[in-house]
């Protein structure tokens, strides 16, 4: 039946935990990875600049002539930017400016009785760490993706790092650079991994702390951001990347096979996951995958995965189908099927939904507008893709005249004598008399 593995849950409805245990991503071990970057981290803030370029020539194989990537590099990288993608990031710049600024929230104030009011304003914080991973193949449009919303929330100070690369001199990946540049960032550094995140979060020599870093990475930046929140915010734990796709008879198979090859190609450790009513649809989507897989650019890395991570559940209807991707709380949650829209919209947990067989997730990767940047390993249940809101805090600003305070000193005097604080209760009383 191909290189997807199949479950028949025709007859039952699994429990949300019965789904995690029959669809089960791949193990990854962040506690076990803080105890290896614990110590790259306490060196870097201890040593600074020092222990970040030390920690390059260990991993990455490479060290850096400096952190900061010099301004000239910037706008060499961009000078000599294949137009075409040029082309493609100005685009993808544009749309997801429209989408980001879409979230801005104005000052709310509410007035709770007569002279009273609490305002809720956003301010953006002053300065954040984006994050851009540098391992297989290079993330442009993840630079896109957290540049743009720090940006439109107001954020004054924005500094990109990425890892530095032995075919570029020690320098991330030209396209990174010249995204940076693209977007007006010129504080860029030749970092990656735990010691970027701790540069960020310490701050060295050369690069001033900041208040929040985001960004996807593998589990050794995902450990350093555990580790290091509270020093400084941090955005969800990014994990292994996957898909779910909910189809019905009415999907191609070509389409399916394709999206799942598309995902897996991330990683081996990627998860992709079709659930269906349609077992004409799984089978046909086996025959499209023994056709598809040989051919792709990675197979290696796409069978892996496939082999791996991916698998087919059969449901007896839509009903169920939404239960189990539900229980799976994809990242990524494409629907194919009929009545696309009105099956989405049931969605509860998914971190970025794909509607209809011509909306996949690489359009959302690059093109859509939204950000790329989504819950995975089941936290969509709870989390969801980075917003403006990552980069922004919510403050109430309380207002009160005498008269509404004196008004309300007998339950203050209430709550506060119940509470044993009583001089809560004098700081009121005293200006009540």
């Amino acid at each position: 039946m191909g290189v997807l593995r199949r479950l028949d849950l025709r007859s039952t409805t699994p429990s949300a935990a019965e789904v995690r245990r029959l669809f089960p991503r791949a193990a990854v071990d962040v506690d076990v990875a803080i105890e290896a970057v614990r110590p790259v981290c306490d060196d870097v803030r201890d040593r600074g600049d020092a222990a970040v370029l030390d920690a390059a020539e260990r991993f990455d194989r490479v060290r850096p002539a400096g952190l900061r990537v010099p301004a000239e590099v910037l706008a060499t990288a961009l000078a000599e930017l294949d137009p075409a993608v040029r082309d493609a990031l100005t685009e993808a710049i544009r749309r997801a400016r429209l989408v980001h600024r879409a979230q801005l929230r104005e000052p709310v104030a509410v007035e709770v009785a007569p002279g009273t009011t609490v305002t809720e304003r956003w301010i953006p914080v002053e300065r954040v760490g984006l994050y851009v991973p540098g391992g297989r193949v290079a993330y442009p449009s993840s630079v896109v993706m957290n540049v743009v919303p720090a940006q439109e929330a107001g954020v004054g100070s924005l500094a990109v790092a990425s890892p530095p690369q032995v075919d570029n001199g020690g320098l991330p990946h030209p396209v990174v650079l010249a995204a940076c540049a693209l977007l007006g960032v010129d504080e860029v550094y030749a970092a990656g991994g735990a010691q970027a995140v701790a540069m960020f979060a310490h701050g060295t020599e050369s690069c001033p702390p900041v208040d929040v870093v985001t960004g996807p990475g593998n589990v050794y930046v995902t450990a350093a951001k555990r580790l290091l929140r509270g020093i400084v915010g941090v955005d969800a734990e990014a994990g292994p990347t996957e898909v779910a796709i909910l189809a019905d008879g009415s999907a191609r198979a070509d389409f399916v096979a394709a999206d799942l090859i598309a995902q897996a190609e991330h990683d081996p450790m990627a998860a992709c996951l079709l659930v269906t009513t349609s077992v004409e649809l799984a089978d046909t989507v086996d025959v499209e995958l023994d056709k598809q897989v040989p051919v792709t650019r990675h197979r290696d890395r796409v069978a892996e995965a496939l082999a791996g991570q991916g698998g087919v559940a059969l449901v007896a209807d839509l009903d169920a189908g939404l239960a189990v991707v539900d229980a799976w709380a994809a990242e990524h949650l494409e629907i194919q099927t009929v009545d696309a829209a009105a099956v989405a919209a049931r969605v509860r947990n998914a971190g970025a939904i794909f509607v209809g067989p011509y909306a996949p997730v690489p359009l959302g990767d690059y093109l859509a507008g939204s950000n790329h940047v989504l819950p995975t390993g089941g936290t969509a249940r709870h989390s969801g893709g980075l917003a403006v809101s990552a980069f922004q805090r919510q403050v109430h600003v309380v207002e009160c005249t005498d008269e509404a305070l004196a008004d309300i000193a007998p339950r203050i005097a209430a709550l506060g004598g119940a509470e044993d604080l009583i001089g809560h209760v004098d700081a009121v009383e005293v200006r009540a008399r």
